[in-house]
């Protein structure tokens, strides 16, 4: 599909882009009989249509000859190789090497990891710290979202035990699940991978305050902690045994691959872990050996940048058709736009395009009954991701999962062809754009696959933008900011906050 390229400058390239004429997606598929096909992919029981967006095989030519231009396949080659790609930190983004791409060793690094993770809970399983009916999984951002998507996703509801990851500080959170849970049969799970999380902690205070007001003899003997610092975690008191270590080179929003998936392992078995790890494998491999024109997330960032640079459109909408698939609109809101939101270069120099776009979603046919109607008619044009799952998760009558998927299809179908009325308020313009995701059945493989793919192609947006997504120092300004308002030495902020602060805590 790509042809010869030749280096030229990187503005001229963004501008052939830019300019390219838009035909609607209608005529796309009128003048190409086999668009279909041409612009569907399938990787291990997943199937990616592209087809119903404005991609072209001559604007694929353009994107192709930028991302030539920029090194995208140089860059690729330095992320999965454990070169140090994260400049600001000064250090390596060695996620995949969790999963056995990378730099030799750190993949033998953490598998050694991993077992160490497996011994301790093969131990459990066997019963060494008594018994455990409850696991609580204390964390925040990558430390639980990860987590709580698979444990969600994956569980069949015959699990031996019963997880529960609480995540926020409000307490609203986490007292329903210390009322239904038996501290005396609780495993406590603390995953920072600073070991020094604010909000973890309160949260984990609060737990050894009920483990200890149930009479619960050694609260601390039935904590595990997840960390990338195990000294800080040996100091505060955890035993060495329960120390699950993982390394400083994966980030937090990568690292449900490493330690931190030990609930994940424990819940829903070692071997399923391991499965996990396998189907990303496999689509590290495929990020790694395919050419553009057949690199799935190469395609899909390609895509991303069309309408963000081109377009102007600034948000992008994801929508499961599949309850099991609930939490991953907000995963892919932190993987996005915690990656991605960034207005510096590398170089830190000022970004002349747009960077990463708002994402956000739900689940259908809920989101049909709510936000469709602006995806329909509203003058925002928003590009639309479906994922699908073709075996239903349930054994109700098979028309539930019928309806649900065909309505995942007219939706697609809908936002493309529109329908035009003489009747404005019956008019539906289409020509809006969507992917359509679809997974052959919902199994740890598959779903590793799936995330790996997102990761990466976050990846390709941010060697396309110039940007490293492995930082994220505009998460550290509101906590600065809290821990100024909370300190008791006079220390203020604006009016504005200050008034608040009265309102909430009194004079």
């Amino acid at each position: 599909m790509f042809g010869v390229w030749k280096r030229v400058d990187t503005l001229t390239l963004w501008n052939n882009i830019k300019e390219y004429p838009k035909a609607s997606i209608l005529s796309l598929f009128q003048t190409d009989a086999k668009r279909a096909e041409s612009f569907s992919f399938a990787h291990d029981g997943i199937f990616f249509d592209f087809s119903k967006t404005h991609l072209t095989a001559d604007l694929l030519d353009k994107f192709g000859a930028l991302a030539q231009s920029l090194g995208i396949d140089q860059k690729i080659s330095a992320l999965l190789s454990g070169e140090r790609i994260n400049v600001s930190e000064n250090r390596a983004a060695e996620h995949s090497a969790e999963r056995g791409v990378g730099a030799e060793t750190s993949i033998e690094n953490a598998q050694l990891l991993q077992n160490r993770m497996k011994a301790l809970i093969g131990a459990i399983d066997a019963g060494a710290l008594g018994e455990i009916e409850h696991i609580i999984h204390l964390g925040i951002g990558g430390s639980a979202l990860g987590p709580e998507l698979l444990i969600d996703a994956l569980k069949i509801g015959d699990e031996k035990y019963d997880t529960a990851v609480v995540s926020n500080i409000d307490g609203s959170a986490l007292e329903p699940v210390l009322e239904k849970f038996d501290a005396h049969k609780t495993l406590l799970v603390v995953a920072s991978k600073s070991f020094t999380t604010a909000e973890t902690f309160l949260n984990t205070e609060s737990v050894l305050s009920w483990m200890k007001q149930e009479g619960v003899d050694d609260p601390f003997g039935k904590i595990v902690a997840l960390t990338a610092d195990p000294e800080k975690a040996l100091e505060w008191g955890v035993d060495e045994s329960r120390i699950l270590p993982f390394s400083e080179t994966v980030g937090g929003r990568y690292s449900i691959w490493s330690s931190i998936g030990f609930s994940v392992a424990l819940t829903l078995g070692v071997e399923a872990f391991e499965d996990l790890l396998a189907g990303a494998k496999t689509m590290d491999e495929h990020f790694r050996d395919q050419p553009f024109e057949q690199n799935l997330p190469v395609l899909a960032a390609f895509c991303d940048q069309y309408y963000l640079q081109s377009c102007q459109y600034e948000t992008r909408a994801v929508f499961s058709y599949d309850e099991r698939l609930r939490l991953l609109p907000d995963y892919l809101q932190q993987l996005e736009m915690e990656s991605n939101g960034k207005s510096v270069s590398i170089e830190g120099e000022q970004l002349t395009l747009n960077s990463a776009p708002i994402t956000w979603g739900g689940v259908g046919t809920d989101a049909q009954h709510a936000v469709f109607q602006l995806l329909h008619q509203g003058t925002q044009v928003v590009p639309v991701e479906f994922l699908a799952v073709s075996e239903s998760g349930h054994s109700l009558d098979p028309a539930h999962h019928q309806g649900l998927l065909l309505n995942c299809f007219a939706q697609g179908a809908a936002l493309m062809a529109g329908k035009p009325s003489d009747d404005p308020h019956r008019n539906y313009p289409g020509d809006r754009p969507s992917v359509t995701i679809l997974l052959e059945q919902l199994e740890p493989s598959t779903l590793g696959a799936l995330l790996a793919f997102y990761e990466h192609r976050t990846f390709v947006n941010s060697a396309l933008l110039g940007i490293n997504p492995f930082d994220q120092f505009g998460v550290e300004l509101g906590k600065e900011m809290a821990r100024k308002l909370s300190d008791t030495d006079g220390n203020q902020l604006d009016p504005s906050t200050e008034q608040l602060k009265k309102r909430a805590f009194g004079a």
